[in-house]
């Protein structure tokens, strides 16, 4: 049940970000192509970061939250990488 509660608020927070960029990156000085995704990145950046300095385990339910953050963020990066070509 909580691995389920961790995937939906990951989801969730990544769609949040992709749909309401950030307020830095929309005054950002140059032109971001790809803000929102840009802001997702950002949000699991912290997600991890988070994730990896939490007391403890959550039964092993950290660690899958990590390798769900660690997959977001690698596709998201990929569709950037796909974007410039």
């Amino acid at each position: 049940m909580l691995k389920k509660f961790i995937v939906f608020a990951l989801i969730l927070g990544l769609m949040v970000s992709v749909m309401m960029p950030s307020q830095a990156l929309a005054q950002a000085p140059h032109k971001e192509r790809h803000p929102a995704i840009r802001a997702a990145i950002n949000a699991l950046e912290k997600a991890k970061f988070d994730l990896e300095h939490a007391a403890h385990d959550f039964g092993g339910h950290r660690v899958e939250a990590l390798k769900a953050v660690d997959y977001a963020l690698k596709q998201l990066r990929e569709a950037l990488e796909y974007d410039r070509k």
